[in-house]
């Protein structure tokens, strides 16, 4: 078992220095993606304002009914593909953030992993007889901790697949529906 308690406090220190430190790289590539995100929609508001005010202007001006609907009709087909364009950059952030996440939590797995092996390794190897109950303990309540740890991270993969699905789906439709947009 551990020679003293101090190799045995190290030890789980790591572990969970390790956890936080992956905890606060997945927190920051999320806060990096949401910023992606906001810049987008940022730009892609302004660009729809813009054509929107644009579209008006046009409408505006039309010397009769029908040029002010054939005004509008032309603006279709660049909307549908403004919207695609939309989805197409969305999904890369998503895919990129995925990505990050997948890099960053696979290498504080490793390190995890590694540090746990170094730990059960130090619990064994000082086995005093009649402890041998105390060490499955030990080992047990690391594993538990370790699977726990992949648990986490296998659910924050999960939930990025999900979100990149969704974009997409979405991105699929646009794509169906400008299919079916009138042309001019």
């Amino acid at each position: 078992m551990f020679t003293n308690p101090e190799q045995f406090a190290n030890a789980t220190k790591t572990l969970f220095d390790l956890q936080v430190e992956t905890f606060n790289a997945l927190a920051s590539k999320a806060v990096q993606g949401v910023e992606q995100v906001v810049a987008l929609n940022m730009a892609t508001a302004k660009n729809s304002m813009d054509n929107a005010l644009a579209a008006g202007r046009q409408m505006s001006q039309a010397s009769d009914p029908k040029t002010a609907v054939d005004n509008l009709q032309a603006r279709l087909q660049p909307g549908v593909q403004n919207a695609q364009a939309y989805g197409e950059q969305l999904r890369q952030i998503v895919a990129d953030i995925q990505n990050d996440f997948q890099q960053a939590a696979d290498t504080h797995l490793v390190e995890a992993k590694n540090t746990l092996s170094a730990l059960i390794y130090d619990v064994t190897q000082n086995v005093k007889p009649g402890q041998e109950n105390a060490v499955e303990i030990i080992k047990a309540a690391i594993d538990n901790a370790f699977k726990g740890y992949e648990q986490v991270t296998m659910s924050t993969r999960e939930a990025m697949r999900r979100v990149e699905e969704q974009v997409s789906r979405a991105t699929a439709q646009l794509a169906a529906a400008s299919g079916q947009a009138p042309k001019t």
